[in-house]
């Protein structure tokens, strides 16, 4: 069985998918360092250089190579990565997905406490207009997001409450 985990940005897909990969002892793969690999440069660059669009299309190409592993393993979506391309769809055929749901004022703590308010779509905004920006996004995406097998919500999910889910 292989895991999809989805969820806006800072939602903690990348760290407990890390989590989840090594409790069930799967090969763990973020996909924003697959198109980092592939690329040669960072996601910010691509963004920069190549614009979104761009961008979009390899996240969709990554998607389907690394479904095509065939070993088992839990898959960290980039945050935009189920909204195109018809791309939930597709990894709902590939396994479990679960969508990590963080409201945006814990999004937004994580992100400026981290220093991470200068991923691309985020760059250069207060914290205010991050929070805000968040709660727009989660907004757009939550009729992709919400296609997910299962939802997990909350501020502090962990890997316990995840494996419940997954067991039930």
């Amino acid at each position: 069985m292989n895991y999809f985990l989805t969820g806006m940005p800072g939602s903690g897909k990348s760290t407990l998918g890390r989590r989840l990969a090594k409790h069930l002892s799967l090969d763990f793969i973020d996909l924003d360092v697959e198109i980092v690999k592939r690329e040669g440069q960072s996601i910010n660059q691509i963004f920069a250089e190549e614009g979104e669009a761009y961008f979009r299309e390899q996240e969709k190409e990554a998607l389907f190579k690394v479904c095509r592993n065939p070993n088992e393993f839990v898959l960290s979506t980039g945050g935009g990565a189920p909204c195109f391309f018809e791309n939930m769809d597709f990894i709902k055929g590939q396994g479990l997905t679960l969508f990590l749901n963080v409201s945006p004022e814990e999004l937004c703590r994580r992100m400026w406490s981290k220093g991470q308010s200068n991923r691309p779509l985020l760059k250069g905004l207060t914290k205010e207009k991050l929070t805000s920006n968040l709660r727009e996004k989660l907004e757009d995406r939550l009729p992709f997001y919400t296609k997910a097998h299962l939802e997990i919500k909350g501020d502090s999910i962990s890997l316990e409450e995840i494996l419940e889910r997954i067991k039930r």
